[in-house]
């Protein structure tokens, strides 16, 4: 039995998955927190003291980490004796430390597929370009990692094979659809860091369609839905990490994902964009200095952490799933819905930043009971979700499943 967390990263998601795992400690044993500033670490451990969230008595220490060093993060693995590490930082150190896990045995979480900085939209499947290179070596060493176990990735996964598994006898398409339906009061913000935000959506748009990868760019494709909670909703084609591996894991020839955005967001996106203040390229000002503009841009934006308390409103995703049973159409919508200022009162952070910061705990749980101790790389998607959705419901992501017999609650 696994025991002993390491969360990396000090963020807003980092925040709730240790409030979470705090609430666990009896299962997850000893908290360590680290990231490259020590000090965000203590905040979050300082905040966590204060909602009293500790179960069971216990360790939960913060620490310095460069995160991109694999032997510090391997020497750090080995003197918290941690064999759990759930990598919530940026996007562009999930090799580094998932090589460090495989170096210590101990098994890796993440929410959001590997990014390299001059890297925007590579070819799909993106998983392959990075995480899936390292499949062979977790089987050998019988290493557990868990890839994109946030929401988005992750739950959604796992919602898509509930429904190929129990609702059909076969499936023709996947639309995961992502809608906030909160305000946070500022003029212009993102929800999580906005140097990986803005790259998901400065690229091309990669969609599963006809069984087969297909190109669109953003803003280009649009769909209205009349969703439960949060009414009427538009969203917009986009690319996104768990297209990329649902398209090749459960056989369904459509596959796609979609995320709500209000005219505000995408006329000042736009004009960021024209501008070239999204840009990863270094320019030069009058004065010789170079700076890069997307650095520039996330520098004056409100830290996604701040927006938290101010937060208001729902958020709702979930999967819509078409295709036959008993040889008649079928389609159903497996969703969740959850709250900002909720989310705030439970463990400080916004809505967004808790449907990513749940999933992971909940997987970690599931691997210290041996559930999803797999000894190997997989996808949500490959795990038996029921668990997991139960496991969910218990902690704070209910999941519904909206169909012919109605709207429900859904556990196993």
């Amino acid at each position: 039995m696994k025991k002993n967390v390491l969360i990396i990263g000090a963020g807003g998601v980092a925040q709730v998955v240790a409030h979470k795992c705090a609430q666990h400690n009896d299962v997850l044993g000893n908290i360590h927190i680290a990231s490259r500033t020590a000090e965000k670490c203590q905040a979050i451990v300082d905040s966590v003291k204060e909602k009293g969230s500790l179960k069971v008595a216990g360790e939960l220490q913060a620490h310095a980490l460069n995160a991109l060093d694999i032997e510090a993060t391997k020497a750090l693995i080995d003197k918290t004796q941690s064999q759990l590490v759930i990598n919530v930082g940026s996007a562009f150190i999930n090799m580094s430390v998932l090589q460090a896990c495989i170096e210590t045995g101990a098994a890796y979480l993440d929410t959001a597929i590997h990014e390299e900085p001059d890297k925007i939209c590579e070819t799909p499947p993106w998983y392959a370009n990075y995480e899936w290179k390292r499949k062979e070596l977790c089987a050998e060493k019988g290493i557990t990692a868990i890839l994109g176990v946030g929401f988005d990735p992750g739950v959604v996964n796992a919602y898509a094979a509930v429904a190929v598994n129990e609702y059909f006898d076969s499936v023709e398409e996947i639309d995961i659809i992502d809608i906030n339906a909160g305000s946070h009061g500022k003029y212009f913000a993102t929800n999580f860091d906005p140097e990986i935000n803005f790259r998901e959506f400065t690229g091309q748009v990669w969609s599963w369609q006809n069984s087969q990868w297909t190109s669109n760019k953003m803003f280009e494709v649009k769909r209205t839905d009349d969703l439960p909670v949060v009414g009427s909703q538009t969203s917009y084609m986009t690319g996104h990490d768990e297209v990329h591996s649902l398209s090749q894991n459960l056989g369904v020839p459509n596959v796609r994902f979609w995320m709500g955005f209000g005219e505000h967001y995408i006329n000042v996106f736009t004009v960021l964009k024209n501008l070239g203040l999204l840009s990863e390229q270094p320019v030069t000002t009058a004065e010789g200095l170079e700076v890069i503009p997307l650095k520039v841009v996330k520098a004056v934006l409100p830290d996604p952490s701040s927006l938290a308390p101010d937060y208001a409103g729902k958020t709702c995703i979930g999967d819509v799933v078409k295709g036959k049973k008993d040889g008649k159409d079928k389609e159903v919508f497996i969703y969740n819905v959850a709250d900002h200022a909720e989310a705030y009162a439970e463990v400080g952070s916004q809505g967004i930043s808790y449907t990513a910061g749940v999933p992971p705990v909940a997987a970690a749980i599931l691997i210290a009971q041996g559930t999803w101790d797999a000894g190997k790389m997989v996808n949500v998607e490959e795990l038996d979700p029921k668990p997991f959705i139960n496991l969910l419901n218990e902690m704070g992501l209910p999941t519904r499943i909206k169909d012919e017999q109605g709207d429900r609650a859904l556990s196993f």
